[in-house]
């Protein structure tokens, strides 16, 4: 179904009165040539695989909306993997409104989606940094960075006898990749990384 899950898990305050850990799920539509496929990745061994890599490219940061919920019990059938990468997650499975657009032309069941609430619904609605109020609901920011993906596949030339160039795959290109993740969430407490920032 072309999609891509971000699982976020954040240790607690327990002096804060939070539990040991708080678990997130970004789920967002995985887009053609985003990543290389699996198979080439198979059929190019990696030299060095204890290498500890740095990306050769630093792609953009990515702000993303996540105004619709999504119900664990259902979303197996948007992807088998939800079920064991955000289990954890259970009641902050977040996506984007856009993507669900995408994912119900192409046949899924729209039960499984639910509308947040937005700024534009409720005009109290603040960011959980500028709110006072831990038990008040807001818009929490949640920022990750990928440091290293494979997202290209490279290629390099070689000369025939003839001197005839033809190109071949030959390794990968990594990149790095930020995000940051704006969702509603029912009360302060459950954002409360986002006043430090």
């Amino acid at each position: 179904q072309e999609v891509k899950i971000f699982r976020a898990l954040i240790l607690g305050e327990l002096e804060r009165g939070q539990s040991q850990f708080q678990a997130l799920c970004f789920v967002t539509r995985l887009h053609r040539n985003e990543i290389i496929p699996s198979e080439s990745m198979a059929k190019l061994r990696q030299k060095n695989p204890r290498t500890v890599r740095q990306a050769e490219e630093v792609r953009g940061l990515e702000h993303l909306s996540m105004d619709v919920a999504v119900n664990f019990s259902k979303a197996a059938q948007l992807s088998s993997h939800i079920h064991n990468v955000c289990a954890e997650a259970r009641e902050a499975i977040y996506t984007r409104e856009e993507d669900v657009k995408f994912w119900l032309e192409k046949g899924v069941d729209g039960s499984m989606f639910e509308v947040l609430p937005q700024g534009s619904d409720l005009p109290e609605l603040q960011r959980c940094r500028l709110c006072p109020d831990r038990w008040k609901p807001c818009i929490c920011s949640y920022s990750l960075t990928i440091e290293w993906y494979p997202c290209m596949l490279k290629y390099c030339k070689s000369r025939d006898a003839r001197g005839k160039v033809s190109s071949y795959k030959c390794g990968i290109r990594s990149c790095q990749k930020g995000y940051t993740f704006d969702y509603y969430v029912p009360q302060k407490q459950l954002c409360l990384w986002d006043e430090e920032t």
